[in-house]
Protein backbone atom coordinates (compact mmCIF):
# COMPACT_ATOMS: atom_id res chain seq x y z
CA UNK A 1 0.00 0.00 0.00
CA UNK A 2 2.98 2.13 0.70
CA UNK A 3 4.19 1.73 -2.71
CA UNK A 4 1.24 2.72 -4.31
CA UNK A 5 0.63 5.75 -2.18
CA UNK A 6 4.05 6.47 -2.84
CA UNK A 7 4.00 5.62 -6.88
CA UNK A 8 0.95 8.20 -7.16
CA UNK A 9 2.79 10.72 -5.13
CA UNK A 10 5.86 10.70 -7.66
CA UNK A 11 3.42 10.96 -10.57
CA UNK A 12 1.45 13.78 -9.09
CA UNK A 13 4.08 15.69 -8.36
CA UNK A 14 5.57 15.06 -11.89
CA UNK A 15 2.03 16.02 -13.32
CA UNK A 16 2.54 19.62 -12.29
CA UNK A 17 5.21 20.91 -13.99
CA UNK A 18 6.78 21.33 -17.07
CA UNK A 19 10.71 21.40 -18.02
CA UNK A 20 12.61 23.46 -20.72
CA UNK A 21 15.95 24.19 -20.76
CA UNK A 22 16.66 23.70 -17.22
CA UNK A 23 13.66 26.47 -16.14
CA UNK A 24 10.62 24.39 -14.46
CA UNK A 25 7.00 25.98 -14.75
CA UNK A 26 3.78 24.53 -13.04
CA UNK A 27 0.97 23.26 -14.82
CA UNK A 28 -0.91 26.06 -13.79
CA UNK A 29 -1.22 30.21 -12.24
CA UNK A 30 -3.91 32.63 -10.71
CA UNK A 31 -4.58 35.47 -11.95
CA UNK A 32 -7.26 37.60 -10.43
CA UNK A 33 -8.80 34.63 -9.30
CA UNK A 34 -8.91 32.29 -12.08
CA UNK A 35 -6.94 29.35 -12.72
CA UNK A 36 -4.84 29.31 -15.88
CA UNK A 37 -3.19 26.44 -17.78
CA UNK A 38 0.24 26.56 -18.84
CA UNK A 39 -0.70 26.48 -22.81
CA UNK A 40 3.28 26.10 -23.54
CA UNK A 41 6.80 26.76 -23.23
CA UNK A 42 9.42 28.19 -25.55
CA UNK A 43 12.94 29.34 -25.57
CA UNK A 44 13.96 32.77 -26.89
CA UNK A 45 17.15 32.98 -28.53
CA UNK A 46 19.02 35.89 -29.76
CA UNK A 47 22.63 36.21 -32.00
CA UNK A 48 22.56 32.35 -30.95
CA UNK A 49 22.42 33.27 -27.44
CA UNK A 50 19.57 31.21 -25.17
CA UNK A 51 17.93 34.63 -23.37
CA UNK A 52 15.36 33.31 -21.30
CA UNK A 53 12.53 29.87 -21.14
CA UNK A 54 8.82 31.57 -21.15
CA UNK A 55 5.72 30.48 -20.67
CA UNK A 56 2.23 31.23 -21.56
CA UNK A 57 -0.76 30.42 -19.62
CA UNK A 58 -4.48 30.60 -20.43
CA UNK A 59 -7.63 30.15 -19.46
CA UNK A 60 -7.50 26.66 -21.83
CA UNK A 61 -5.32 25.44 -23.94
CA UNK A 62 -5.01 26.83 -27.61
CA UNK A 63 -3.16 26.86 -30.71
CA UNK A 64 -3.88 30.05 -31.84
CA UNK A 65 -1.97 33.22 -31.22
CA UNK A 66 -4.71 36.03 -32.61
CA UNK A 67 -7.39 34.25 -30.55
CA UNK A 68 -5.67 34.31 -27.67
CA UNK A 69 -4.68 38.09 -28.22
CA UNK A 70 -7.95 38.71 -28.87
CA UNK A 71 -9.80 37.13 -26.29
CA UNK A 72 -10.56 39.70 -22.86
CA UNK A 73 -10.03 36.67 -20.35
CA UNK A 74 -6.98 36.53 -17.90
CA UNK A 75 -3.63 35.55 -19.18
CA UNK A 76 0.29 35.35 -17.96
CA UNK A 77 3.02 35.46 -19.70
CA UNK A 78 6.38 33.92 -17.52
CA UNK A 79 9.54 34.78 -18.49
CA UNK A 80 12.72 32.69 -16.64
CA UNK A 81 15.75 34.04 -17.33
CA UNK A 82 18.62 31.84 -18.19
CA UNK A 83 21.51 34.74 -19.58
CA UNK A 84 24.08 36.26 -17.05
CA UNK A 85 22.77 39.71 -17.18
CA UNK A 86 20.25 41.51 -19.73
CA UNK A 87 20.55 45.40 -19.83
CA UNK A 88 17.26 47.76 -19.21
CA UNK A 89 18.29 49.49 -22.39
CA UNK A 90 18.29 45.78 -24.55
CA UNK A 91 14.92 45.09 -23.21
CA UNK A 92 13.76 48.26 -24.19
CA UNK A 93 15.30 47.74 -27.51
CA UNK A 94 13.26 44.49 -28.10
CA UNK A 95 10.08 45.59 -27.05
CA UNK A 96 10.46 48.27 -29.19
CA UNK A 97 11.45 46.13 -31.95
CA UNK A 98 7.95 44.32 -31.41
CA UNK A 99 6.12 47.63 -31.46
CA UNK A 100 7.29 48.97 -34.56
CA UNK A 101 6.17 45.94 -36.61
CA UNK A 102 2.46 46.81 -34.59
CA UNK A 103 -0.17 48.87 -36.37
CA UNK A 104 -1.73 49.30 -33.16
CA UNK A 105 1.38 51.08 -31.40
CA UNK A 106 0.52 54.33 -32.93
CA UNK A 107 -2.06 54.91 -30.56
CA UNK A 108 -0.73 53.31 -27.03
CA UNK A 109 2.55 55.77 -27.35
CA UNK A 110 2.09 57.06 -23.98
CA UNK A 111 1.66 53.50 -22.67
CA UNK A 112 4.39 52.14 -24.13
CA UNK A 113 6.66 54.80 -22.96
CA UNK A 114 5.32 54.21 -19.23
CA UNK A 115 5.66 50.46 -19.64
CA UNK A 116 9.40 51.21 -21.47
CA UNK A 117 10.07 53.26 -18.11
CA UNK A 118 9.50 50.20 -16.45
CA UNK A 119 12.36 48.43 -17.68
CA UNK A 120 15.65 47.39 -15.35
CA UNK A 121 18.35 45.09 -15.91
CA UNK A 122 17.44 41.21 -15.12
CA UNK A 123 19.98 38.45 -14.86
CA UNK A 124 20.14 34.72 -14.84
CA UNK A 125 17.05 33.30 -11.97
CA UNK A 126 15.21 36.38 -12.18
CA UNK A 127 11.65 36.06 -13.55
CA UNK A 128 9.71 39.06 -15.50
CA UNK A 129 5.99 38.44 -15.41
CA UNK A 130 3.67 39.90 -17.50
CA UNK A 131 -0.14 39.34 -16.08
CA UNK A 132 -3.50 40.65 -17.85
CA UNK A 133 -7.06 40.98 -15.79
CA UNK A 134 -9.93 42.20 -17.58
CA UNK A 135 -11.25 45.56 -16.32
CA UNK A 136 -7.73 46.16 -14.24
CA UNK A 137 -5.44 46.05 -17.34
CA UNK A 138 -1.52 44.29 -17.78
CA UNK A 139 0.96 44.34 -14.84
CA UNK A 140 4.72 44.04 -15.16
CA UNK A 141 6.42 42.29 -12.37
CA UNK A 142 10.71 42.58 -12.78
CA UNK A 143 12.49 40.01 -10.42
CA UNK A 144 9.64 40.23 -7.93
CA UNK A 145 9.22 43.67 -7.60
CA UNK A 146 5.51 44.69 -9.24
CA UNK A 147 6.80 48.00 -11.77
CA UNK A 148 3.08 48.87 -12.78
CA UNK A 149 -0.45 48.28 -14.73
CA UNK A 150 -1.31 49.77 -17.52
CA UNK A 151 -5.38 49.30 -17.72
CA UNK A 152 -7.06 48.45 -21.01
CA UNK A 153 -7.20 45.73 -23.53
CA UNK A 154 -5.79 47.69 -26.25
CA UNK A 155 -2.16 47.46 -24.16
CA UNK A 156 -2.49 44.03 -23.50
CA UNK A 157 -2.62 42.66 -27.26
CA UNK A 158 0.14 45.22 -28.14
CA UNK A 159 2.44 43.61 -25.64
CA UNK A 160 1.40 39.87 -25.74
CA UNK A 161 1.45 40.24 -29.82
CA UNK A 162 5.45 40.54 -28.83
CA UNK A 163 5.27 36.97 -28.16
CA UNK A 164 2.13 35.07 -29.99
CA UNK A 165 1.59 37.12 -32.37
CA UNK A 166 2.44 36.90 -36.23
CA UNK A 167 5.82 38.93 -36.01
CA UNK A 168 7.04 37.11 -32.92
CA UNK A 169 9.79 35.71 -32.26
CA UNK A 170 9.17 31.77 -34.34
CA UNK A 171 10.89 29.51 -32.11
CA UNK A 172 9.48 31.11 -28.83
CA UNK A 173 5.96 31.50 -30.31
CA UNK A 174 5.56 28.22 -31.51
CA UNK A 175 6.46 27.13 -28.30
CA UNK A 176 4.25 29.05 -26.44
CA UNK A 177 1.41 28.04 -28.40
CA UNK A 178 2.62 24.48 -27.89
CA UNK A 179 2.90 24.04 -31.52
Amino acid sequence: MHLIAAALFAFATNAHAAELDGVTLPDTATVDGQTLVLNGMGLREKYFIDVYVGGLYLPAKMTDGNKAIQQDTPKKIVMQFIYSHVEADKMVETYQEGFEVNPAAASLQPQIQQFLGWMQDVKEGDQVVLEYAPGKGTTLTMAGKVKGTIPGPEFMRLVFSNYIGPNANKALRTGLLGQ
